[in-house]
């Protein structure tokens, strides 16, 4: 029996039922599925497109449209005609990333569950 708590609501639903028939279960950790479908091969704004359809992947991706800013964002850069201005974006995110110092050996740690602090 299927649980509706298991079902992201703000999925597209022939997306959601594309997923469904991908996976056997909750528990199948060896099926791969695409991030990008159609141009996963490809570092370019398409992803964006499918944000926008409510076709994304992760939690993460539906959440883009849950804020006016990020909203904004996405249907931006899904009309495709805002490459330079994504690509400028993702450089200054990398140099942001690549300043971040993160903590290692004893000063941090990898969550096993990112939520809850190891115990």
């Amino acid at each position: 029996m299927e649980n509706p708590s298991d079902i992201d609501p703000t999925l597209e639903p022939q997306y959601m039922m594309r997923l469904k028939s991908k996976c056997a279960s909750l528990n199948d950790n060896t099926t791969l599925v695409e991030m990008d479908p159609g141009s996963f091969k490809t570092f370019d704004t398409d992803y964006f497109k499918l944000v926008s359809k409510r076709r994304g992947l992760f939690h993460s991706d539906g959440a883009l449209l849950t804020d006016p800013f990020t909203r904004a964002y996405v249907q931006r850069h899904a009309t495709g005609t805002f490459k330079d201005e994504f690509f400028a974006d993702f450089a200054a995110s990398m140099i942001k990333m690549g300043n971040a110092n993160p903590l290692t050996g004893s000063q941090g740690e990898i969550r096993k569950k990112c939520s809850v602090v190891n115990h």
